[in-house]
């Protein structure tokens, strides 16, 4: 890491209780608001800023979700190797970002909009809102959404059902006003994802629709289900092509997994995708990741010369394991980043078919076309053979440096489609796809791990759960993320209402299950 502590301050500064953000100070010597007001770049400059905060860094990203999944891990051993890859909370930043960089700039923005009649500008940063406040539920259940902005020394947070609920009605809305405005042209030198095009973003909206339903469908499937096939039916479609992709810019910075790996030497391929796309014979691979500079590292199969990290590994010194995989050097120089692809749409048409959803279509077509995609979308070859192969399944993973991390595969899937399988072997090649797929955003391979238990992945190896932040039995895996200091210590009370909203015996903890992860059967 570059500078942790700088970076531990930061997040201290930027998890401060939500009632307490101000506005920005503004320079004197700055471009003033009239002068902004011309083309409308007053309204319209936030939006880079906002879209390219809807995701995270180091702390937010690399060392929560993308090791928790094994999609990455670090070599590091960050405070002692007891962490947040190891069940140990020290880093608990997303909370101040999303409040910090999307939340409050995008209030800015629609008070502006409407000062100056501009309400398309607001509608559009309502939809960014839902895209980020979608992702930061995710990590803590209850967050601060219906009552942001409020001056109450006590903010109460929204429940998840609550939230969804206006999650849903706010996209309504949403996609009417885009229908009756498809020819508006005043988004196009404001946007980096999609040049302005309104039609685009309604199948972005119908896409986040179907993601958001998918996500329900266990703790409430009538719900789930009647937004579903909305989303199916709606005449503006879906993301179904890799040019309709949902693309954040990184505005001129390199992506952030790049610095991560290449500049600070904190992260390497992790040993999940090692064993998946070995196993597997995925064709992806080397468009994720760099073969290992030492051949005695990948011994064990010597003709796939990559090697990742275990997920909560034990780790000693860090130049151990910096001759590991790190990241494709394509990753240096990317402009943008993927956020929704025609490939997640697929595979969420495909569980949907599963669930006998109205609309969905075939789940063998979808589950392929979604491969399909996405091997064309990270430029990969040899997709019929894989798709083909009934007999390869995920390899066992062997350690160079400590045996302690070794793990034998829990999952024997192979990537042929077989419709005399059960609705459960399909799910789970569905989200094993997904999760493969979704590498660079794996905070979407997060929810659905919790909430279907796919793909089957090992547990950390070094479990450092505790009373502290709350303890993870052995055969189980974090839940969520425990809300932050700031609103701990500045909103008692609100934190106290958001835990009861939780349900009995929940707690403020790494070990409470969110509202749709049901613990349940998958069908």
């Amino acid at each position: 890491m570059k500078n942790i502590f700088v970076a531990i301050l930061l997040v201290s500064l930027l998890a401060s209780c939500t009632k307490n953000f101000k506005d920005f100070n503004q320079d004197p010597n700055q471009i003033s608001d009239q002068m902004l007001l011309q083309d409308n770049n007053l309204v319209g400059s936030p939006f880079s800023g906002l879209l390219f905060n809807i995701f995270g860094h180091q702390i937010e990203e690399d060392l929560c979700h993308d090791s928790w999944m094994g999609h990455l891990n670090t070599p590091t051993p960050f405070v002692g190797n007891v962490n947040n890859t190891t069940y140990y909370i020290r880093w608990n930043a997303y909370w101040g970002r999303i409040y910090g960089s999307v939340m409050s700039p995008s209030k800015q923005v629609i008070e502006l909009a409407q000062k100056y009649n501009l309400p398309l500008f607001a509608t559009w940063a309502k939809l960014i809102r839902i895209l980020a406040m979608s992702k930061l539920t995710a990590y803590h259940g209850p967050v601060i959404y219906s009552n942001y902005g409020t001056t109450a020394s006590t903010i109460l947070y929204d429940k998840e059902s609550d939230l969804y609920d206006s999650f849903f009605k706010q996209l309504d809305s949403i996609q009417t006003t885009f229908a009756t405005n498809t020819s508006y042209t005043g988004f196009k030198k404001f946007d980096p994802s999609y040049s302005g095009n309104i039609s685009a973003w309604m199948k972005l909206v119908n896409s986040l629709r179907l993601r958001l339903a998918i996500r329900l469908s266990k703790v409430a499937p009538a719900l789930a289900k009647t937004q579903g096939e909305k989303a199916l039916s709606d005449p503006a479609g879906l993301i179904t092509t890799n040019a309709d992709n949902f693309k954040v810019s990184l505005m001129g910075q390199k992506m952030p997994m790049a610095v991560i790996c290449f500049e600070w030497d904190d992260t390497r391929m992790g040993a999940v995708m090692e064993s998946f796309l070995g196993g597997l014979k995925d064709g992806r691979v080397s468009k994720y990741f760099s073969t290992a500079s030492n051949s005695a590292l990948y011994a064990d199969h010597p003709t796939f010369p990559y090697k990742g990290i275990r997920n909560g590994a034990y780790i000693g010194a860090k130049i151990d394991r910096v001759p590991f995989s790190k990241v494709s050097e394509d990753f240096q120089t990317v402009p943008t980043r993927r956020s929704f692809t025609a490939a997640e749409v697929s595979f969420l048409k495909a569980e949907a078919a599963l669930r006998g959803w109205v609309g969905a279509g075939d789940p063998q077509a979808n589950y392929e076309n979604g491969v399909r995609l996405s091997f064309a979308d990270w430029g990969a070859g040899g997709v019929d053979a894989y798709l083909a192969d009934n007999t390869s399944t995920p390899w066992n993973y062997v350690d160079p440096i400590d045996a302690k991390n070794n793990f034998t595969a829990s999952s024997t899937i192979t990537v042929a489609w077989n419709n005399a399988d059960n609705n459960e072997l399909k799910l789970e090649k569905i989200i094993t796809q997904k999760w493969i797929n979704n590498f660079t955003n794996s905070l979407e391979a997060w929810v659905d791990f919790r909430r279907t238990g796919y793909p089957k992945i090992p547990h950390v190896a070094k479990n450092d759960s505790s009373p502290d932040w709350g303890v993870i039995p052995a055969d189980q895996w974090i839940k969520r993320m425990p809300f932050v200091n700031g609103e701990r210590t500045g909103n008692t009370q609100g934190v106290a209402d958001a835990v009861s909203k939780m349900g009995t015996g929940a707690k403020d903890d790494i070990a409470t299950r969110l509202w749709w992860d049901t613990g349940g059967p998958n069908f």
